[in-house]
Order: C-alpha cells, then structure tokens, then sequence
C-alpha cells in the first residue's frame, strides 16, 4: 500500500505529518517509523507527527522520534502540527488540541503559530547550568563563542550523563547577543544530534535566563539555527504561566512512499 504523507518545517526543525484521523497507521511499529524518518533511506526527519482525532478538541498530537520512539512534547513540532490540520481545513485561524503533556492552545496568522506551553512550576539551578521541564526535559547551559562550539560532542555527553542516565535530557548551549537576544544549539535525545531548532528547548532557554537574573525581559527572541523563535511568559509565585512559544511553520511538501 501508499502511504500519504506530508513534510512541514519551522525554523529548519522537519517533520514528517500524517493525516490519522482513521487511525490506520501502524503507531507501535518502531522500526518503520524509524524508517520514514531516515534522511537516506526514507523521507527524512527530525521526527514523524500524528495528526489524529480527539474527542472532546480539534485533534490529538502524537509525536514520534526519529529513533522511532514515542516522544515528549515537541513544540515546533506542535507549530507545524497546527499549520497542517490549519491546511486540512480542521480549523481556522484557533485551536485547542491533546497532547502528551495536556492541552495546547494555539492561533495562527501570516505563516506565524502561536503555542501555547505547558506551565513551568519547578526550575533548578545548578553552579553550571539549569534543567527544567517545558513539555520535554532540558539542560541549559550558558557558554561563549557558541558558533565555534562541539555542540554534538558535549551535548553526547551531557546526554546520558550523571544525573540524567538512561532516560536522557535534551541539552541547549546559548550565548547572550543582548539583554532580549540569544543564540541557541541545541542537541536533541532521540534525534541523538544537533538539529536546526528545538521548541522546547528554546522555551526552556528563556525561562533558564530570567530564572537566572540573566536577563529581565518576559519576550526573548532566540536565534536558533534554522531561524528566529520567540518566547513569552508570566513569571507569578515561583511559577512561569502563559507560556508562549512563536515562530514560521511551513509546508515543504506531500508524496506517498510505498510500504
């Protein structure tokens, strides 16, 4: 048989779409999701997203790893997410839709997507760096001359290093451009390498830096690789509220592969 299938970007993030609303694709099949989202001998991905149906909203994010692995959050994968079923007519220019870390609101207008975040109710720091949960979990870590860094081999590192061991951590490196501006790289567990922006990672960077007294604004722009992300938020009681993730999320293109 073809599989349908769709290819959307944000900020140089890709991912592989499908329309699942018959939920017909095989989801426990590690090994051909993993295959669809191989860049030499399948589609070619960071990862593969479920558009599938939700019972009580506009739809249901399943979001898959290029390993093949279910995922956590994914929040440029969410913005592309919301572009598809905005492309499938499944909304208009508003949604709220199911993920695995609960429900996302999002809008979208020009080609922009507005997320939604989960709250962030616990951030730690460290002497050296920060982690903390925004849908995924995040290692942020403030370095110089971020151009020139290994990111792959330090985030390799810190991957599955101590304290985070088997269950891994996603691992952001970012230099301060100024008080509102920085740039980030970020390494990705089940991509297990660079990839040109993270969404969640972005959002963890902010909250890091204003948790850290970094920076005092509530509105950061990051320059990830593959573009420019902006994150807002409500620091209130210990806790960041209204969390939103903005950036371009783009069709690429649709084909079918046979499987």
């Amino acid at each position: 048989m073809k599989l349908d299938f769709y290819k959307y970007q944000g900020t140089g993030n890709d991912f592989v779409m499908i329309d699942n609303r018959d939920l017909t694709f095989p989801s426990g099949d590690v090994a051909f999701v993993k295959h669809l989202c191989d860049r030499r001998f399948g589609i070619g991905a960071d990862g593969l997203i479920l558009l599938n149906p939700s019972q009580e909203h506009d739809f249901t994010m399943v979001y898959y790893n290029a390993d093949g692995n279910e995922g956590t959050m994914c929040g440029n994968g969410g913005r592309c997410l919301v572009a598809f079923a905005h492309d499938l007519n499944i909304i208009q220019n508003n949604t709220t839709f199911d993920a695995i870390d609960g429900l996302h609101h999002a809008t979208i207008a020009n080609g922009l997507v507005d997320l939604q975040m989960i709250d962030v109710d616990r951030v730690e720091l460290y002497e050296n760096h920060t982690f903390l949960n925004t849908g995924s979990p995040h290692h942020v870590q403030l370095v110089e001359n971020i151009g020139e860094y290994d990111v792959y081999t330090n985030g390799k590192r810190i991957r599955s290093g101590a304290p985070y061991f088997q269950e891994g951590t996603n691992v952001n490196f970012a230099e301060k451009i100024n008080d509102e501006t920085y740039r980030v790289r970020t390494y990705e567990r089940g991509v297990e390498n660079e990839t040109l922006a993270c969404g969640t990672g972005a959002t963890a960077v902010a909250i890091a830096l204003y948790e850290q007294k970094k920076t005092s604004q509530k509105t950061l722009k990051l320059h990830v690789e593959g573009g420019i992300l902006e994150v807002s938020f409500e620091p209130k009681d210990s806790q960041y509220k209204n969390v939103f993730l903005k950036g371009p999320a783009q069709f690429v293109f649709k084909g079918n592969i046979q499987v």
